[in-house]
């Protein structure tokens, strides 16, 4: 759960890593991730049934970045599931 400022709680995060997907399904992960997602509706997109895509952003957001580091955390997830991780220079020249 988020706390008063947006950060996800010490004991989501430790599920998040500890989330064993041998014994629990994916589904439960994904809705643990959504619910300590700081503006949840603009960062977090998931799509699909079959084939899922899931699409995070952190906006910067440094409790976002602890979901993903939690991710990265948990040896399943990351060893089965992650694509890739990209980060985006939106700065312009002029």
């Amino acid at each position: 759960m988020l706390d008063e400022n947006g950060y996800p709680d010490e004991g989501s995060l430790k599920q998040i890593t500890e989330w064993d997907l041998k014994t629990k399904d994916l589904y439960g992960l994904l809705d643990l991730i959504k619910e300590n997602t700081h503006w949840e509706d603009r960062q977090i997109h998931i799509k699909g049934k079959r084939v899922i895509r899931l699409e995070y952003h952190t906006g910067g957001w440094s409790g976002n970045e602890d979901v993903i580091r939690a991710l990265e955390r948990n040896p399943f997830f990351w060893i089965l599931f992650w694509q890739k991780s990209i980060r985006v220079d939106i700065t312009t020249s002029r």
